[in-house]
């Protein structure tokens, strides 16, 4: 029980308290439609608090495994996954929702791979970009595997299609290979050529033309693709500085759709108004400066990488998810972490926090004797004396 009391209390106490707002949020927003389509008020609350719970119990367990003891398990996950993302292809057996196939029939649940994925490809990066430390900063060590084996899994999820994660994951594994410390040099190649090939891929399907023609101009859209973005605009609008109250929004009265997963945001914008979106905003962002700033001192780089690309992976669909119901980014399908409406993907969710959680208690264990304090941007020199970002070792110290 030491590990549970030595977690981060401020990273704690913030996904706590987006996990409530979740669930105060989901039967505001889906009580309505819920009560339309499945004859119930309280159809998606009941399933939510459950997955919640269920969420908190793996959260709980998963903080209490020391994260080293993943290691093993790092490309047994990493096959498993691949095995099930092609599964999720086969035609039969993988269900469709929304013009999408990404769920697996699981009893009386569907199991998103992708959300497994998410917590696998995290974990294979960290393993990897640790053991391969001492070439790191040759190409065909430090870039080329991490690409072979996560641009397996990014391909498999992209053709599902599903191109908000698979961009949140490309940019996740830039990020790690970054603070890793692969060269500048050969991101910033690589970079060149991934930028212009996912704008392609972008514009190679008719249904993200035409999302990208109504990010542009969702007025000239707003009896069709653009109709969603107008609603939420609307709804924030409605919401002005402090908000109509609790359960009095107008649109999620069937005007805004998807009221209670996607667009969820806006459901908090119109009801709190800008102070309670700028509430959720910083508690996401303390989450995510609080994750960073304590797994750099995580007792290796596996929990250092572990930590950071677990906190950065939570923020980025958090802040692609307020950047799609703010105008801000092209429509994409990714819900807001602990807060929108979900099942497995929920749980799944909170038991890579989990993971965090046991990084964080690790980290704080290690600086109780600590003399100086760290920063996630520092570099360290290699033996060849070259900069190189996140090899943080024993003897380091901000100067």
């Amino acid at each position: 029980m030491r590990t549970l009391r030595d977690v981060d209390p401020l990273v704690l106490a913030s996904i706590l308290a987006l996990l409530a707002i979740g669930v105060a949020m989901v039967y505001s927003a889906g009580a309505i439609y819920a009560a339309d389509v499945h004859g119930s008020e309280a159809h998606y609350i009941k399933r939510h608090a459950v997955f919640a719970v269920i969420g908190l119990c793996a959260m709980t367990g998963m903080a209490m495994i020391p994260y080293q003891k993943w290691r093993p398990w790092t490309y047994p996950m990493l096959l498993g996954v691949t095995a099930l993302l092609v599964l999720v292809l086969v035609p039969g057996v993988g269900v469709t929702m929304g013009g999408a196939t990404r769920w697996l029939p699981a009893g009386p649940i569907f199991l998103q791979p992708s959300e497994l994925a998410k917590l696998a490809l995290v974990i294979y990066l960290a393993y990897s970009l640790e053991k391969k430390q001492s070439h790191i900063g040759t190409f065909a060590i430090g870039i080329l595997p991490h690409l072979v084996f996560a641009g397996l899994v990014l391909a498999l999820i992209l053709v599902e299609p599903d191109y908000g994660t698979t961009m949140t994951l490309s940019a996740l594994l830039f990020v790690m290979m970054f603070v890793a410390g692969v060269r500048v040099q050969h991101l910033a190649a690589l970079l060149a050529v991934a930028l212009p090939a996912a704008w392609l891929v972008l514009m190679g399907a008719e249904y993200r033309r035409v999302r990208i023609t109504a990010f542009l101009d969702p007025w000239a859209h707003q009896a069709d693709s653009g109709f969603q973005l107008i609603q939420s605009w609307l709804a924030f609008r409605a919401g002005g500085a402090v908000g109509v109250g609790l359960g009095e929004s107008q649109q999620k009265l069937f005007y805004l759709p998807a009221a209670h997963t996607d667009f969820i945001f806006s459901v908090i914008g119109e009801e709190f108004g800008l102070v309670g979106v700028l509430l959720v905003v910083c508690l996401f962002a303390l989450f995510v400066y609080r994750a960073v700033k304590v797994s750099i001192d995580a007792p290796d780089l596996f929990g250092r990488l572990l930590g950071v690309g677990l906190g950065l992976l939570i923020g980025m669909q958090a802040g692609i998810n307020m950047g799609v119901v703010t105008g801000l980014l092209p429509t994409k399908g990714l819900t807001l972490p602990l807060i929108s409406y979900g099942g497995s993907s929920l749980v799944l969710t909170m038991a890579m926090l989990g993971v965090l959680l046991n990084v964080t208690a690790q980290a704080r264990q290690r600086t109780v004797l600590a003399t100086g304090a760290r920063s996630p941007l520092q570099r360290i020199s290699s033996g060849r004396k070259r900069a190189r970002a996140g090899g943080l070792d024993a003897s380091w110290t901000t100067g």
